[in-house]
């Protein structure tokens, strides 16, 4: 190549890239139609539809909207799509997702990122403020998503003192439904609490939905089943005043009994012969002690858990939604539907000779006959003592926190305690399955039992684990993964929450090739 025309190629080059760098983010020419503003204004008073050229309104479920060709360069949006990928993402995990996050880009510099943060945070904030007939503040949050295969955001309303509107700029390839990913939107009961999904929006690369945060306004990403592609967003939410709230809906509890009277042999039929060995159970009790936890694996005689395992897998079995999605999602047994096995099986953890058993293992006074090692009533503290009788009691399984109100009363005012009771479901557990740390559970003092069926060679990367954290903290305390046959027992303080972990799409392939689409536990939650 001669010196002329590399010095060409050179000045070339550099003038493209001061091209690139002037490049300056212009959003659609829709939005400044005058006949656009007033029917999106109209339309959004009145809760209805509106169309007319990239702008599309829909009041339902929720007032959303979605602008497609948001920014009038294709190159730009390019560019800007290049930027975020430079930049660190953050691995980020819980109870309601699983994806990667940059940090806020309110002080990022590259030029791409601060000319869209300007449209947005000038332009498109005062166009929306017009249309939506709203006082949006200047300060405007926004983040860089980043969703790949599994990655998933499940049901929520993004409520959050100050939060009006939330949008996301999809910069994404070309994408269908089977690659998951979708904007779901939820349907709301009597209650304000989610029922089902009745729509779903595909991220469509440079279009822009926005939606107004209320009590109603419920959805989720859902999971994205892609291998290959990279579901990036921007994302964030206009501030100003919050919409009325309504009082919390608080679920009605769970009723609780008292153990069931059965002969002691049924603990002789049912249960591995070394869990039935005083030595032993001494043991399981001085471990339990020293960590408020144990798993105890092959809990089970192998061919009453031939048995089971056969029997859960029944078409006779009526599995029924476990919800609302924005706190659980699985499938719960009718127990008048199951194989009489499964039911014995049941009854088994719920007898009066199991309260004794899991009282000699653990130290619990869960049945009159355990014997008992201390004191401990004198011993606890007032803290302890003190019940709220404010809160939801029901399925821990969907455990979460609330405020609750405790009050004060002398010695003389307490109630003494009633007998053990307890709390139980048969669940099934397959694709998509969760349940999420919420605030309308009472909180206090439980033993937790979990017996795993059917999920032998699970892998801790399909989910469906047992997360136990501290209370306002992100700190896990303890992991539970499912294990055929295997008996856990934990013991939950009134700060301990928990949360089962999303089964993702990664399970598919383990379940298809045990000939199963899920596994089953007998849950069990015992009071003292």
């Amino acid at each position: 190549m001669s010196p002329k025309k590399r010095q060409n190629d050179a000045n070339t080059l550099k003038k493209n890239k001061k091209e690139k760098r002037g490049e300056v983010a212009v959003i659609n020419a829709d939005l400044r139609d005058e006949d656009i503003q007033k029917g999106m204004r109209d339309a959004w008073q009145r809760k209805d539809s509106f169309s007319n050229g990239n702008v599309n309104l829909d009041c339902k479920p929720f007032p959303h909207c979605q602008i497609t060709n948001f920014l009038q360069s294709d190159s730009f949006v390019e560019s800007l799509q290049a930027e975020l990928l430079q930049l660190n993402f953050n691995s980020k995990s819980n109870d309601l997702y699983k994806f990667q996050q940059s940090d806020d880009l309110r002080k990022r510099k590259e030029h791409h990122i601060s000319q869209i943060r300007s449209v947005i945070f000038g332009e498109f904030r005062l166009w929306l403020s017009e249309v939506l007939q709203v006082d949006l503040e200047e300060t405007v949050d926004i983040s860089c998503a980043k969703y790949e295969h599994t990655d998933v955001l499940l049901c929520h309303d993004d409520e959050l003192e100050g939060r009006r509107v939330a949008f996301i700029l999809y910069l994404v390839p070309p994408w269908e439904a089977k690659d998951g990913g979708t904007l779901d939107l939820f349907s709301t009961d009597d209650h304000f609490q989610p029922v089902s999904v009745v729509k779903s929006l595909l991220p469509c690369w440079n279009s822009l939905m926005f939606f107004e945060v209320s009590p109603v306004s419920f959805h989720q990403v859902s999971e994205v089943l892609a291998e290959e592609k990279c579901r990036l967003s921007l994302s964030g939410w206009f501030h100003g005043p919050s919409l009325p709230r309504p009082p919390r809906y608080i679920e009605p509890p769970i009723p609780r009994h008292t153990h069931i009277p059965r002969d002691e042999s049924l603990i002789f039929e049912w249960v591995n012969e070394m869990y039935l060995d005083p030595c032993y159970q001494a043991q399981v009790q001085e471990e339990f002690e020293d960590s408020s936890e144990i798993c105890l694996p092959n809990f089970l005689q192998e061919e009453k858990l031939r048995q089971v395992r056969s029997a859960l897998q029944s078409s006779e079995i009526q599995w029924q939604r476990r919800g609302p999605p924005n706190k659980r999602s699985y499938g719960c047994a009718d127990m008048q539907t199951v194989p009489s096995c499964v039911k014995e099986c049941w009854e088994l953890l719920a007898s009066e000779p199991f309260f004794i058993l899991l009282s000699n293992m653990t130290g619990l006074h869960l049945h009159f006959l355990a014997q008992s090692n201390d004191d401990d009533d004198d011993d606890e503290s007032e803290d302890e003592k003190r019940e709220t009788e404010n809160g939801d009691e029901g399925n821990t399984h969907a455990e979460g926190c609330s405020s609750t109100t405790e009050t004060e009363t002398t010695s003389a005012e307490k109630k003494p305690k009633g007998p053990p009771t307890c709390v139980g479901e048969l669940h099934r557990w397959a694709h998509g399955d969760y349940t999420l740390l919420h605030d309308s559970v009472k909180r206090e003092y439980a033993l937790d039992l979990q017996l795993h069926v059917g999920c032998a060679g699970w892998k801790a990367e399909f989910g469906g684990f047992t997360s136990y954290i501290a209370n306002d903290e992100d700190e896990e305390l303890l992991t539970v993964y499912p294990e055929d046959n295997s008996l856990a027992l934990v013991y939950r303080d009134k700060d301990t929450l928990k949360f089962i972990k999303h089964i993702n799409d990664s399970s598919s392939t383990h379940l298809s090739a045990q000939n199963t689409t899920a596994f089953y536990d007998f849950s069990f939650n015992y009071y003292e």
